[in-house]
């Protein structure tokens, strides 16, 4: 989940996007869910996920870091 935050973060970043931002586009009222994602402490339902790759022109492949 670490790292997987870390991806959440550093596509975050590259799309120039803040977290208030990603907030408004997943229709949170509050940041603290995607502050967990990144911190490693949860993860994106599956749906959530979906609205990011979106946000960060990118596949759910890329954010999600699988264990080896």
């Amino acid at each position: 989940m670490y790292e997987t935050g870390n991806n959440i973060t550093r596509l975050r970043k590259i799309n120039n996007l803040s977290i208030r931002d990603v907030q408004e586009a997943m229709g949170f009222n509050t940041p603290q869910a995607i502050y967990k994602w990144q911190r490693g402490e949860a993860m994106p339902s599956i749906d959530n996920l979906i609205v990011l790759s979106e946000l960060f022109n990118t596949s759910i492949d890329e954010i999600i870091v699988k264990e080896k």
